[in-house]
C-alpha cells in the first residue's frame, strides 16, 4: 500500500535556467504532496508558468537539489523553456495592443 500511495502522490519541480550563467536548468525547488500543492499555488500567484507532464516530472524528481539536468533531457525541458517563450511572447504582444 505504501509503495502504491508514493506512486499516486503529486509531485512539483521548479526549474531554473539563466542563459549565459549556467550550462542548463537546474532544479531548484521538489516538492511532493502538500508541499507540491504549495508550490503550484505560489507560482500561480506569481504569474509562472506550469507545465504538466508526468514522465519529466517523475524523471527529474531523481535528481537533488541544485543539480543540473542531465544531458537526456534536455530536449524535453527546452521544449517547456520554448512554449514558456512563446506565452511571454504573446503576453507582450497584447500589453502592446
Amino acid at each position: 500500500m505504501e509503495h502504491s500511495h508514493r506512486e499516486n502522490s503529486k509531485k512539483a519541480i521548479a526549474l531554473r535556467y539563466q542563459k549565459n550563467q549556467t550550462d542548463s536548468p537546474i532544479v531548484t525547488a521538489k516538492g511532493t504532496n502538500h508541499v507540491a500543492d504549495q508550490m503550484i499555488r505560489v507560482a500561480k500567484e506569481h504569474g509562472i508558468p506550469i507545465q504538466e507532464n508526468e514522465n519529466l516530472v517523475a524523471l527529474l524528481s531523481e535528481l537533488n537539489m541544485n543539480d543540473m539536468i542531465p544531458p537526456e533531457l534536455y530536449e524535453a525541458v527546452s521544449e517547456i523553456f520554448r512554449m514558456i517563450d512563446l506565452l511571454d511572447q504573446e503576453v507582450q504582444h497584447q500589453k502592446k495592443s
